[in-house]
């Protein structure tokens, strides 16, 4: 009788101890940084929701989930950033002509 893993297409290996152990494979997946924001969100993830946190885990998406939420901080972050820096005056023209009071006013930010 096969098991679900064999029906499903799954293979095993018998080990020099006498076990069957599963033919696990991970896909290839492109690295990319979990910065600041993405830690935070993994936090985040694992006190205030440990089910989502766990499917993630279970689906293998965490880390891809991860990705997207340090995209979209990233992203808004830039915004936010250029529209205070907008709302106080700080503009290219005011770089190029006094530098250190670019400085000052980015600073403030």
């Amino acid at each position: 009788m096969k098991s679900i893993y064999e029906n499903l297409g799954g293979t095993y290996t018998l080990e020099a101890d006498g076990m069957l152990y599963p033919n696990l494979t991970l896909e290839p997946r492109e690295q990319h940084p979990i910065g600041k924001w993405g830690r935070l969100h993994l936090n985040y993830l694992e006190k205030e929701h440990p089910g989502f946190y766990e499917q993630f885990i279970l689906t293998g998406t965490l880390y891809k989930h991860l990705e997207d939420a340090e995209d979209r901080a990233v992203a808004m972050m830039e915004q936010v950033t250029r529209q205070m820096a907008v709302a106080a005056g700080i503009t290219e023209h005011l770089k190029s002509t006094d530098q250190m009071e670019w400085v000052r006013k980015i600073r403030k930010l």
